[in-house]
């Protein structure tokens, strides 16, 4: 929960629009600052104060304790013009937190944290457990110094300056070691628990079994990821609390799944009680994995737990990442993050271009020119088998007309890939126009590079018939100039001449242009590959210089 303090009627206005945007994660506090701070840092995660800055530091002061259970603080100046990150920059979310803050007020925010002014990632923001000197390592790291990088498990990181030797070391492993005087540990969640147990088994019971065995096999239990057992035992209390003491998921899988997993310890005890001759094992095996701890049984007599223990290799991770239209203000947060984690950026040159100042310094840049979409994603899927954090990146959204339909097309389950929705130029060219999508649309690109034109056409002409809205992508280039014309006179066998069309380029660039005309007026050669076509149907209508396709309701009916 995030604590909202303000002590003038200016902060109570920038608190309550806070207040309104974020209503489930927010409380606003009143009354006196000094007792409201006081109310808020003992009972929230996070705190924004509009006040000053002096104000906060004395009043936060006496109740500072230590960096990774402090709240994150940030100040907001009664002019809203700035969104200070004061207290917990990395620990407390204050940082992300001031340019959340800042992004919605519409202030900048302010965070001196020295990693992420000089772009290096937080070791204690990779979303890893950390241990060790991790002031010290930062300190290296921004100084020049040698970090040497030991990443036994292969995990994806976000790029780092780092060597093979070095004075300081990180150090990515589940084993149970203790970090040097100068050194930094990161534990994976590369670790799955197979459980099993009988019903009303004890949770300390379960838990000293898992704690037990991940010790003597010298693995840290930080490093585990989940829980595993069968459907049947999804709310065996011991189990359940157990997971939730190690603050991991409990993840089940069907009695059937698991006996087609072969393990080297099969009983007849579960297959007689859920209906699988191994529990443990399977369930940790079940994914795949190198099994570190073959069953184990809990030292209780009788024994009512058993456990096994998994490690699974880590994947290489592809964000599928669209950027929008064009202007930085339509790329998504979500999309920033993506860029920001990413070692290795693929994409073409001049997507690149738009956003080479959002990239960490050190991140792997591998771009290419038009036309080559199958090999940028063939690479991108490579890089991150290889174990790399990979952004493919492409315009407007990814998934329509871009990268993600052949990167996909690439991988196999080897790797993680997350999509990261953009604005479409579609989407992007209608709110510029009015609402032409205001009904049933369809979108239909005229390139025939990769379908046949016969296709194309068929897709044309049932949206004609249809009488849905249509926007064209790719309308027209130099060697294609007769496809839009042939598109245009199927559509006007079935609309109107004075059926409105709009007609944008470069949607949300500086260069941005827009015009509304009508089916018969359009002159085809005034249109090339940087413009969106959108061609209304019956329905669509001109409205003060706005086109607006109606969505039926009875009103305007009454309203004709």
């Amino acid at each position: 929960m995030i604590g909202l303090i303000s002590a003038t009627a200016a902060g109570a206005a920038a608190r309550d629009r806070l207040a309104a945007a974020w209503p489930d994660r927010t409380r606003v506090y009143d009354g006196p600052a000094g007792d409201a701070v006081r109310r808020a840092f003992a009972e929230c995660e996070q705190l924004v104060c509009f006040l000053a800055t002096g104000a906060v530091v004395r009043l936060i002061a006496p109740l500072l304790g230590d960096k990774t259970s402090d709240p994150g603080v940030v100040c907001v100046d009664e002019g809203g013009r700035f969104a200070v990150s004061l207290v917990g920059g990395h620990g407390g979310g204050a940082n992300e937190l001031a340019r959340e803050a800042g992004e919605l007020l519409g202030a900048e925010p302010v965070v001196t944290t020295a990693t992420d002014a000089v772009g290096v990632p937080g070791l204690d923001t990779l979303g890893l457990p950390v241990e060790g000197a991790v002031a010290a390592v930062s300190r290296a790291l921004l100084d020049g110094e040698a970090v040497a990088l030991h990443n036994e498990s292969g995990w994806p990181l976000p790029p780092l300056p780092v060597a093979s030797e070095g004075r300081y070391g990180i150090r990515v492993t589940d084993r149970l070691v203790e970090p040097s005087e100068r050194e930094v540990v990161l534990r994976p969640p590369t670790l799955v628990v197979g459980v099993g147990a009988s019903k009303g088994a004890p949770a300390e019971e379960v838990l000293e079994l898992i704690e037990g065995s991940l010790r003597e096999a010298g693995l840290s239990p930080k490093a585990v990821a989940e829980l595993a057992t069968v459907d049947a035992k999804a709310e065996e209390p011991g189990i359940v609390a157990a997971a939730a003491r190690l603050g991991v998921p409990l993840v089940t899988h069907s009695a059937a799944e698991l006996a087609a997993v072969e393990v080297p310890n099969p009983s007849d005890a579960p297959l007689a009680a859920v209906g699988t001759p191994s529990v443990a094992e399977a369930a940790a095996l079940v994914r795949g994995g190198e099994l570190l701890v073959p069953k184990r049984k809990s030292a209780a007599t009788p024994a009512m737990a058993t456990c096994a223990v998994v490690r699974r290799p880590a994947r290489g991770r592809l964000a599928v990442v669209g950027l929008g239209p064009g202007a930085r203000d339509l790329l998504t947060p979500r999309a920033k993050a993506e860029l920001r984690r990413a070692s290795v950026l693929v994409g073409l040159d001049q997507y690149v271009d738009q956003i080479r100042d959002l990239l960490r310094p050190g991140t792997r840049v591998l771009e290419s020119g038009l036309g080559a979409e199958e090999e940028r994603a063939r690479t991108a899927v490579e890089e991150a088998r290889r174990g790399q954090a990979v952004a493919l990146i492409g315009s407007g959204d990814a998934g329509v007309y871009a990268m993600a339909s052949p990167a996909l097309a690439e991988a196999s389950d080897d790797i993680d890939v997350i999509g990261v929705p953009g604005v479409t130029a579609a989407l992007a060219a209608a709110a510029i126009l009015g609402a032409p999508l205001g009904h049933d649309h369809v979108s239909i690109s005229l390139s025939d590079l990769h379908t046949p034109w016969e296709v194309i056409e068929r897709r044309v002409r049932a949206a004609a018939e249809a009488d849905i809205v249509v926007t064209f992508y790719n309308p027209r280039s130099r060697g294609r100039d007769w496809q839009l014309p042939k598109a245009l006179a199927i559509l006007a066998e079935h609309r109107e001449p004075a059926t409105p069309v709009g007609v944008v380029r470069n949607a949300s660039r500086p260069d941005e242009s827009a015009r509304l005309t009508t089916l018969a007026a359009l002159d085809p050669a005034t249109v090339d590959m940087m413009t969106v076509v959108t061609v209304g149907n019956t329905a669509s209508r001109d409205i003060a210089g706005r086109m607006v396709t109606p969505r039926g309701y009875r009103w305007q009916e009454g309203a004709k």
